[in-house]
């Protein structure tokens, strides 16, 4: 099977917008380096400095895409008005994000529309 290309940033009201599609159902060790980067570099590059992660796809992730995630928010915090957001989590990954109580530091939205709305306007 061809391998798939990392999940690329776009645009959606003025805030960077990085999905994780139908391939990312289950994050594991197999893309955990394509998210990296992609995560990390749309965190670098967000102009401006607004990210939403929509996990929508998702069903699964473990501590190591937490990191990822934790490191993402970190480069958004070091830069001014940094703003960083997760949506669309399935009743599992929302589990995990309140279990560790980061959805008490992270904003999460139900939907990346809600997500991209309020980094939009504050």
């Amino acid at each position: 099977m061809p391998e798939s290309p990392a999940p690329k940033p776009e645009k959606q009201d003025g805030v960077t917008v990085l999905a994780l599609g139908p391939r990312y159902e289950s994050v594991d060790e197999h893309v955990l380096d394509e998210i990296r980067e992609a995560t990390l570099e749309a965190a670098r590059t967000a102009d401006p400095p607004r990210l939403v992660i929509d996990l929508s796809h998702t069903n699964f992730f473990g501590s190591a895409f937490i990191e990822i995630l934790f490191r993402a928010y970190n480069r958004l915090n070091e830069r001014p008005d940094g703003r960083f957001a997760i949506s669309g989590l399935t009743q599992y990954c929302a589990e995990i994000i309140q279990v560790t109580h980061l959805d008490r530091l992270w904003s999460v939205y139900g939907t990346r529309e809600e997500a991209v709305a309020a980094l939009k306007n504050g």
